[in-house]
C-alpha cells in the first residue's frame, strides 16, 4: 500500500511537471519499465532515486519530503509472507500485501470456499487438488500462510468480508463428509460477526444473468486508494487488475450477483441443512 500511494504522488508529480516517464527514467538512468513499476507501487523506491524525483518535481516543502521519504522506507519493508517466498505462487506476495492493508473485500467463489474463510482440513485438501506436485512440506507452508492470512478477520479492526458462493462450491466435496461439515460449520460461524456477511447463489433459484469465474475486490478507507480487483489462477497464482473501468465492471457483477443471491439468513439456513446432511 505505501508503495502505491508513493507511486501515484509521483506519477501525479510528473505529469503536473509535464513530463515524460521516458524523459525521467533517462535522467535518472533507469530503464522506462522500472520507473513504471515504481510509479504503479510493484516496485520500492531507493532512497535516492526519490530525492532526485523530488528536486526535478520541485518538491521543496521539508515536511512533504519527508513524508514522501517515509513512505519509500516504509515500502521497502518485507512482509511476514516473504518467509513463504519458495512456495508462494505468482502474484500473491503482492496481493498478501494489499489484503493486509484493505478496510473491506467483495468476493464472489464459483469453485471452492475463499481462502478467508476455510477451515484448515478444507484449505488442505484444495491446495492438495491444484498442486499435486507439492511435497507435504510445501502443502504445510501454503497451509500456514492460508491460516495466517485469516487474522485480517480478528483483531479491533477487522475487515469488512462480503462474501457470495456459489451453491455448487457448497455442494462440491472437497474432502471427507467430516471436513465438508467441519467447513459449514465454520461458514455459519464467520457470518455471525457483523462485519461479515455471507450469501449463496442457488443453482436453480432466481435465473442468474451473470455468470462470472471467481473474484474478488478489495477496499481501502482512504480516498487516494484506488479498489482493487484480484482473481486465482489455477495454480493459486494471483491477478491483479486495477484499472478503475475493469475494477467498476466487476463491483457491477459483484452487485448483480449479490441481488440474485439467497439473503444471509436464508443462506445460513440453506448450509445449516447441508451441515446436517453431512452427520
Amino acid at each position: 500500500m505505501r508503495r502505491r500511494r508513493l507511486g501515484a504522488d509521483l506519477r501525479q508529480l510528473r505529469e503536473q511537471n509535464s513530463l515524460r516517464l521516458e524523459e525521467v527514467a533517462e535522467r535518472l538512468g533507469v530503464a522506462p519499465s522500472t520507473l513504471s513499476r515504481i510509479e504503479t507501487g510493484k516496485a520500492p523506491t531507493r532512497t535516492s532515486y526519490l530525492a532526485f524525483m523530488l528536486d526535478l518535481y520541485g518538491v521543496a516543502d521539508p515536511v512533504r519530503r519527508r513524508l514522501l521519504m517515509d513512505m519509500a522506507r516504509e515500502g521497502q519493508r518485507k512482509g511476514w509472507w516473504v518467509a513463504y517466498d519458495d512456495v508462494l505462487p505468482p502474484g500473491l506476495g503482492t496481493y498478501l500485501g494489499l489484503e493486509a492493508e484493505a478496510d473491506g473485500m467483495l468476493a464472489f467463489g464459483a469453485q471452492v470456499v475463499p481462502g478467508l474463510v476455510r477451515t484448515a482440513d478444507y484449505a488442505r485438501a484444495v491446495i492438495a487438488a491444484r498442486r499435486p506436485d507439492l511435497a507435504p512440506r510445501q502443502v504445510d507452508r501454503l497451509l500456514t500462510i492460508q491460516m495466517r492470512r485469516q487474522d485480517v478477520l480478528r483483531g479491533d479492526d477487522p475487515i469488512r468480508l462480503s462474501l457470495i458462493l456459489d451453491e455448487a462450491v457448497l455442494l462440491r466435496s472437497i474432502g471427507p463428509p467430516t471436513v465438508m461439515r467441519r467447513q459449514f460449520e465454520h461458514l455459519l460461524a464467520q457470518g455471525r460477526p457483523p462485519n461479515v456477511t455471507i450469501q449463496v447463489l442457488r443453482l436453480n433459484g432466481t435465473p442468474r444473468y451473470v455468470l462470472t469465474p471467481s473474484f474478488g475486490i478489495l477496499t481501502f478507507a482512504e480516498p487516494a486508494d484506488d479498489d482493487v480487483a484480484c482473481a486465482e489462477g489455477i495454480r493459486g497464482n494471483v491477478l491483479l487488475e486495477q484499472r478503475a473501468p475493469e475494477v467498476r465492471a466487476m463491483r457491477m457483477t459483484f452487485d448483480a450477483l449479490s441481488a440474485a443471491a439467497l439473503s444471509p439468513s436464508e443462506s445460513a439456513g440453506l448450509i445449516t441443512d447441508l451441515a446436517k446432511a453431512c452427520a
